[in-house]
């Protein structure tokens, strides 16, 4: 895909993501910058931000596991390689703790394909395997929305024991849930 087919896809994924109930009255957001060919989520942080929800993103640590900081806009992110791996986007500013990831309503998840169960495909690092293992022990249940293009919407994912299913996967050309959050 061309880096503008990229970019309309994830305004097309934003006005799809926006129309969510659980978005629409969502205080917190845990949501993450694409990288890659990964859907564009630029325009999704910044209309959360524009209705005045607090975003939080995530910050790699050594260990793969997630610290957040809050998202305030575009000039607010900084560019961080990790060792050979490819280089993110990450808050610039305050780290909050890997555990603030509780307070959000709603958690939107990268993820390389979902199946038709709910499973969700990630890049093997164990970074969100961490988070929703995180959530569970805190007792915390926000919305588990993955977003994708409409081809990695797949029948089946490989799925372990300690995977969990999200509740909605969002596409260009629409919403599908899984389960009730």
């Amino acid at each position: 895909m061309t880096a503008d087919d990229v970019r309309e896809a994830g305004a097309t994924l934003a006005e799809r993501a926006l129309e969510l109930p659980e978005l629409a009255r969502a205080r917190t957001v845990a949501a993450y910058v694409s990288v890659g060919g990964e859907p564009g989520t630029l325009a999704l942080l910044d209309a959360l931000r524009a209705r005045g929800v607090r975003v939080l993103l995530p910050a790699l640590l050594p260990d793969n596991d997630l610290d957040w900081g809050a998202y305030a806009g575009e000039g607010s992110l900084a560019r961080v390689q990790h060792g050979g791996k490819m280089a993110l986007f990450e808050p610039a500013g305050e780290r909050l703790g890997p555990d603030a990831v509780a307070s959000a309503d709603v958690v939107l998840l990268p993820g390389l394909a979902v199946d038709a169960r709910g499973m969700r495909l990630g890049r093997g690092g164990g970074s969100y395997d961490r988070v929703l293992a995180r959530l569970e022990r805190a007792g915390a249940r926000p919305a588990l929305v993955v977003l994708l293009y409409d081809a990695e919407v797949v029948q089946s994912v490989p799925a372990e024991a300690h995977d969990r299913p999200v509740h909605a996967v969002v596409t260009p050309s629409g919403v599908r849930r899984f389960a009730s959050p």
